[in-house]
């Protein structure tokens, strides 16, 4: 397990990459490097990076839902570099319901991402915190739902089951020019893409505490055989107060 210790140089070389511009300054060799560097690169084509913070028992909030803090500052500071790096950042309803994210770039240098919000049947409340001014905001309603004229939005079909497409979504957001995309929370709307196939990277960032009960950080649809499982090139580095496992999955 490699540790990591994000320099400022390697940060502004990751930063400058997001940008277009090549700037290593023998970057690629530092650890950081290996972990940011495929969100941060623009190749043309889409980039879906899955972001979850849990206990070493796979919690993401208690039975109340108490999810502060979980993660430990470095674990914190990792989510706000991707934040960072990504076109936009997309949460679920009920992520915004519970925690009343920000979904701003405040732990890093860097700018803030797009925040696109997936609320199908207008539950969000309208002082939620990641509608403010400070950022743009897209708010991703289903057909049939009353649209806010205040807020940009994307309407888009329900399915069946009255969930709304993670390839429709990511289709929509590539017209905006919005490619590089983090996947924030909460657990259903990280389900959905994953179940969806359109994760390229899923970063699990386990914090050293034990919950014991509570929502799970990942609870995917049941399976009957280990070859049904998603499987994943998986690497893990020390962040300090965090443990992160980079998994990676082959889309070609």
């Amino acid at each position: 397990m490699r540790s990591v210790d994000v320099s400022g140089d390697v940060w502004a070389a990751l930063l400058a990459l997001r940008e277009g511009r090549e700037e290593d300054g023998g970057a690629a060799d530092d650890p950081a490097w290996s972990i940011y560097e495929p969100l941060a690169r623009r190749r043309g084509k889409p980039f879906v990076l899955a972001q979850v913070g849990q206990s070493l028992d796979g919690r993401v909030a208690t039975v109340d839902g108490d999810a502060a803090p979980i993660s430990g500052p470095d674990g914190f500071a990792h989510l706000h570099r991707l934040r960072a790096l990504a076109d936009a950042v997309v949460v679920g309803a009920g992520c915004v319901v519970a925690d009343d994210p920000r979904l701003t770039v405040r732990e890093v240098a860097g700018p803030s991402p797009v925040r696109v919000v997936i609320d199908p049947s207008a539950r969000i409340p309208p002082d939620a915190r990641c509608l403010s001014p400070e950022s743009r905001t897209i708010l991703v309603r289903g057909e049939g739902c009353a649209a806010p004229a205040s807020h940009e939005t994307i309407c888009l079909p329900r399915a069946g089951d009255g969930r709304l497409c993670p390839v429709a979504l990511l289709d929509a957001l590539g017209d905006r020019g919005l490619h590089h995309i983090l996947v924030e929370g909460g657990a259903a709307t990280i389900r959905h893409f994953l179940e969806a196939g359109v994760v390229d990277r899923l970063h699990v960032c386990v914090a050293p505490i034990i919950i014991g009960s509570g929502a799970p950080g990942l609870s995917l649809a049941p399976i009957s055989r280990l070859s049904e499982a998603l499987r994943a090139q998986t690497r893990v580095f020390d962040l300090g107060s965090d443990t992160l496992f980079d998994c990676a999955f082959d889309r070609d």
